[in-house]
């Protein structure tokens, strides 16, 4: 049994940011690898607070669009929280999806040329100090490539068991071999006896990535091709409340986590075993809230 416990997503529920402030001390005491701040809930000021107040956890956001604000400003953000906090904080950045885009009021250009280009600008920026290490999102091969060849790691979300090996070939071997470099991902996590009621809290947390484009593309390069297709054409026929259906639990294995303590703990460990370095747990409860959820984790990983 692995003794590297995983890491795991934080995120500011307006009317509990203190007391999510507090949960984080909490998993810092309990020796947990790190904190991933999703892009919902503020992360940037989240992740400051957590510069604040805890003292040696890993943190990163996971994932700032990179549209949200000007690459300046990024910069000098992430530099004050990287001086602060003694280096662990890392920007994780990524291109987000349609209907982000929309909120923000912008029109995006290519995901590669975008992302290179601002990690360049990121880069050329003067007067901050130190910078804190950026962090790549992606799912398909070309963006894993990008984060080995410009960043400090890549973080993906969703991503399927059975192709995590294939994913990473796509970093070079001095890449994957380096300690230094993250490899993490975002795991929709229901801990739970009852196995059907787990599966079913994952299936409705996953339905909505059913949704997005850039997800689809991905689970078809996984191996999901036919799922994909037919939650598209359940979508172009305005079936939404078929997608679900169409996740199949053959689907649901390959992605998230759910079951007994048990059961959870031996599959983190085969996801470990494919060279992803950093597992992070996004707990859900089939028995309650997320600090429920986080109750439970602590009882299965102490």
């Amino acid at each position: 049994m692995s003794t590297t416990k995983p890491a795991v997503a934080l995120v500011a529920v307006p009317g509990r940011r203190r007391k999510m402030i507090e949960l984080a001390q909490e998993i810092e005491r309990r020796g947990y690898a790190g904190l991933f701040c999703p892009s919902l809930g503020a992360n940037m000021s989240l992740c400051e607070a957590l510069a604040w107040n805890t003292t040696t956890i890993p943190f990163c956001t996971a994932i700032a669009p990179i549209y949200a604000r000007t690459v300046s400003d990024f910069a000098a953000s992430a530099a004050f929280m990287h001086e602060v906090s003694a280096g662990r904080f890392s920007l994780g950045i990524g291109i987000a999806h349609g209907p982000s885009h929309v909120r923000m009021g912008v029109t995006p250009g290519k995901p590669l040329a975008d992302t290179r280009s601002f990690v360049e600008r990121y880069a050329a920026q003067e007067a901050t100090g130190p910078q804190a290490p950026i962090v790549l999102a992606a799912m398909r091969k070309r963006m894993v490539a990008l984060a080995g060849e410009i960043s400090h790691g890549v973080i993906f979300a969703n991503a399927c068991l059975s192709h995590m090996k294939t994913s990473l070939a796509a970093l070079p071997e001095a890449k994957r071999n380096d300690p230094a470099f993250m490899i993490a991902d975002m795991i929709p996590t229901c801990i739970s006896d009852d196995l059907a009621a787990a599966k079913a809290v994952n299936r409705r947390t996953l339905t909505s990535y059913a949704f997005l484009q850039n997800y689809r593309y991905y689970w078809k390069e996984a191996g999901y091709e036919q799922e994909m297709l037919d939650i598209e054409k359940a979508i172009d026929e305005n079936r939404r409340e078929d997608v679900p259906k169409m996740l199949t639990d053959r689907w649901l294995e390959d992605v998230t986590l759910f079951g007994t303590a048990n059961q959870v703990r031996e599959k983190v460990e085969a996801w470990q075993a494919t060279g992803l370095r950093t597992v992070v747990l996004v707990p859900s409860s089939a028995a309650g809230n997320q600090l429920v959820a986080m109750q439970e984790m602590f009882s299965a990983f102490g």
